[in-house]
């Protein structure tokens, strides 16, 4: 129990004046977002409020938003690891918490694991199953030791990293040990808490927050709440797994896809492709030992998805990262022909990683023509037959067309499909994701899964419990949001018609490609290529932000899509695209329409805007 009485007696106010956004949602007041100042303005409200003594509803409705992903933090996970840094006198970067109970291991093994320095695991009784040593030294290789003591033991010195692991410890019991590094606390079906005490701690808070930013999620609104009132000596009731739900959801993502493979669940989107991409390796090096393994992505797709690509390869030995252009003058059939042809060059495993329709350019590859390049036999250069490649398929903006239908474009094709139940499936309110696969790629789910489960990123009851309500109108709500983007694209290209909208139109709409995402390239004017670049971004910021002013409770400045309500409006280069080389960045508005929003209004200001121009 928090030692700290005043602390104690506030957060005893906050949890019951908490406003319902910050247990529902994970981005609260999206109307008061600086991203610049993500979680340091937040909580520099809270400790303001924590000095005057504030805890109103009111009081706490009106403070910023942390972030706006789930997997950098939120209000709750915020306020979680505030409360704990101060009860042990530690910043509050120091302490992380995880919806995983792996994953922050995994953070200090990986980070260790570039710096060439041991790791020592110390634990208190039994670990159970939680973690898969075997797997961890040969499919992630990482190098560390368990050491089992007991409570009164005394910790020695070692050359390296300690890492003190403790199951269900009140956190803020934990007593500070010059000799450990990190206290991993594992709260059960909540998630665990990591704290950081070592003089590296600059370092490893970043690379801790990396991993749960790329690979994994911060422990959920929900969750923090319950461990929230765990810690100030409340009971709480441990959340209890509903089969029955699963089933109805797995049911419903089987009526959507049209997949024989029972669907697999993760936290989040990238929860789920960290899963796919480890499988695969664990997959290649078991069928294929010796071989390279070649991580096929695009450059400009979605930061999240390139950077986590990107840094699977760098971690691992033999694993590589190969470019494939699809946007702009670059077409993807072409591009897969030529890195394919490339890997049977190089006898490689190939596993490709793409976005259809592509992000942000919303285009669709002629399938016919990627499905022929990506069933055509090659050859090594030994004479041999080249190994067939994984085609795995973000098709988050059109979750609604069936890929892995068993007569589908793709059925020769092994392909994993996945989605980010962020968006459409769940309207925003829930992060869970999910992926499928067909009849070819059936096989490979089990290893699939087996990676979900070591990294302990599969979605909670909570989530699926969220996503099981929200995915049965999913389909309707797609062709509603798509009904208001037709409707605004037309009347942009009306009233402007100099500018370039990239979008899904004619027959590729007919074919169920109907996403409710546009791009926007703004006509621009300058004397030189700096100049027009620079005026182009201009208008980007002066649009975004009309709309956000001018419509308050319908625009939103986010990166999100798929919403229950509203339009969202965000730049790829400076949000999605954050970790993407600056020369494959998109400088253009992305938009995002639902079924339900102002939509004569938001006509009413792009006139506005264009009045300006």
């Amino acid at each position: 129990m928090l030692k700290n009485v005043s602390l104690h007696s506030y957060l005893e106010n906050l949890i019951i004046n908490v406003p319902s956004d910050w247990i529902n949602l994970t981005t609260h007041r999206l109307d008061i977002y600086n991203e610049e100042k993500a979680k340091t303005e937040f909580l520099d409200e809270v400790e303001k409020l924590f000095n005057e003594g504030v805890a109103s509803k009111e009081a706490l409705s009106a403070l910023p938003t942390a972030y706006d992903y789930i997997r950098l933090g939120h209000p709750l996970s915020s306020v979680l690891e505030w409360a704990l840094g101060k009860e042990l006198g530690l910043n509050s970067d120091q302490v992380i918490s995880f919806s995983s109970q792996t994953m922050p291991l995994l953070a200090v093994l990986r980070t260790n694991h570039f710096r060439g320095v041991k790791t020592r695991i110390l634990h208190h009784g039994e670990l159970g199953n939680r973690f898969d040593s075997k797997s961890l030294r040969e499919v992630y290789d990482y190098d560390f030791e368990w050491v089992e003591i007991s409570r009164s033991e005394e910790i020695d010195s070692f050359d390296g990293s300690t890492i003190y692991v403790d199951v269900d410890q009140l956190p803020a019991d934990i007593k500070l040990n010059s000799n450990v590094d990190f206290h991993l606390n594992l709260i059960s079906n909540r998630g665990s808490i990591i704290t950081i005490d070592t003089d590296d701690k600059v370092e490893f808070v970043g690379t801790i927050q990396h991993v749960r930013r790329r690979e994994s999620i911060a422990m959920t609104p929900a969750n923090c709440f319950e461990a929230i009132k765990w810690m100030l000596g409340k009971s709480v009731s441990a959340p209890q797994k509903d089969e029955q739900t699963k089933a109805q959801l797995r049911k419903t993502i089987k009526e959507v896809t049209d997949s024989n493979t029972p669907a697999l669940l993760a936290s989040s989107g990238l929860s789920m492709q960290y899963a796919i991409m480890m499988g695969l390796v664990d997959e290649a090096r078991e069928k294929h030992p010796g071989k390279d393994i070649k991580i096929i992505v695009p450059p400009n797709c979605y930061g999240g998805t390139n950077d986590q690509a990107r840094r699977v390869a760098a971690a691992l030995e033999g694993v590589e990262v190969m470019d494939l252009p699809v946007d702009g003058d670059s077409d993807m059939v072409r591009s897969t022909d030529t890195v394919l042809k490339a890997c049977a060059e190089l006898d490689a495993v190939p596993l490709i990683i793409a976005e259809i329709p592509t992000n942000p350019r919303v285009e669709v590859p002629n399938l016919d023509h990627l499905r022929t390049v990506l069933n055509q036999a090659r050859q090594t250069p030994a004479g041999k037959q080249a190994i067939s490649p994984v085609f795995i398929l973000d098709q988050t903006f059109c979750p609604n067309v069936q890929f892995v239908k068993p007569d589908g474009i793709l059925s020769s094709i092994q392909t994993i499909s996945y989605v980010s139940g962020s968006k459409f499936p769940s309207g925003g309110k829930c992060t869970a994701g999910y992926c499928v696969a067909n009849d070819e790629a059936a096989f490979l789910m089990e290893k699939i899964e087996k990676h979900l489960m070591l990294c302990d990123n599969e979605a909670t009851p909570h989530q699926v419990e969220i996503l099981a309500e929200q995915m049965p109108s999913m389909l309707q709500r797609i062709a509603d949001a798509y009904v208001n983007t037709r409707e605004f694209v037309d009347f942009i290209e009306e009233v402007l018609p100099s500018a370039k909208i990239n979008f899904v139109f004619g027959d590729l709409a007919e074919q169920g490609f109907t996403p409710s995402v546009f791009s926007l390239d703004l006509p621009t004017k300058g004397d030189t290529p700096e100049e027009r670049e620079e005026y182009k971004r201009m208008l980007n910021q002066r649009l975004i932000d009309m709309m956000i002013t001018e419509l308050p409770n319908d625009s939103k400045y986010c990166v999100s899509y798929g919403q229950l309500k509203g339009c969202y409006w965000t730049i790829p280069a400076t949000s999605t695209q954050g970790t993407t080389k600056e020369e494959d960045k998109d400088y253009i508005a992305r938009v995002s329409v639902s079924g339900n929003l102002d939509l004569e209004g938001h006509k009413r200001v792009f006139k506005d805007f264009v009045a300006t121009l």
